[in-house]
């Protein structure tokens, strides 16, 4: 396991961006971003492999953008055309393998390493 440290999080009005950062201790071959609203279930929201493979939820596709830095150890969400329903806390996970392709990568399971989360709100 990492450890996983997120930055980035604030508040918006509908239509700004943020851009969200996710520090790990070391390498992962995998990394992803949730959302945990409370009442839902963690939804996935982007992931990202070490050969530059992506993975977006349906609800982000065309205004979110996932991107990693392996020298720094780092992966980013740029959020763009923000919108009310994206508020939650975004939370980074990581996984040594890889992310189960298109079938898995929204499985909170397939990931051993959690951040603790940075909050995302968003007002209309």
């Amino acid at each position: 396991q990492v450890q996983l440290v997120e930055s980035g999080g604030g508040s918006v009005q509908s239509g700004g961006s943020l851009r969200l950062s996710c520090a790990a201790s070391g390498y992962n071959y995998c990394r992803a971003w949730f959302r945990q609203v409370p009442g839902k279930e963690r939804e996935g929201i982007a992931a990202i492999e070490g050969d530059g493979s992506t993975y977006y939820g349906d609800s982000v596709k065309g205004r979110f953008t996932i991107s990693g830095d392996n020298a720094k150890n780092t992966v980013y969400l740029q959020m763009n055309s923000l919108e009310p329903e994206d508020t939650g806390m975004y939370i980074c996970a990581a996984a040594t393998l890889y992310c189960g392709g298109a079938q898995w990568w929204r499985t909170p399971a397939t990931y051993d390493s959690w951040g603790q989360g940075t909050q995302v709100t968003v007002s209309s």
